[in-house]
């Protein structure tokens, strides 16, 4: 049996992503009918939920004020010093 050639890289705008996101954390849908309709990989999916997680609590983290810092957020204190 020959080998299949691998299909080529493909990029996607950031509101694709997050419409998958979306679509998926909806429930209405399973993530593996979501990589289906779209011709995605499940694994393709499952780390796009997952890097969106990590980025929604990276946000929160970093927008909180810290009593050690004078109560400014770890963003302010950042653009404080650029």
């Amino acid at each position: 049996m020959g080998k299949k050639k691998p299909r080529p890289r493909r990029s996607f705008t950031p509101e694709f992503k997050a419409e998958i996101v979306e679509l998926c954390r909806r429930g209405d849908r399973s993530i593996r009918q979501v990589a289906a309709d779209f011709d995605l990989t499940e694994t393709a999916v499952r780390d796009r939920v997952r890097q969106a997680d990590l980025d929604a609590l990276a946000a929160r983290l970093n927008n909180r004020p810290r009593k050690c810092l004078g109560y400014r957020t770890p963003a302010q204190c950042v653009a404080l010093t650029l």
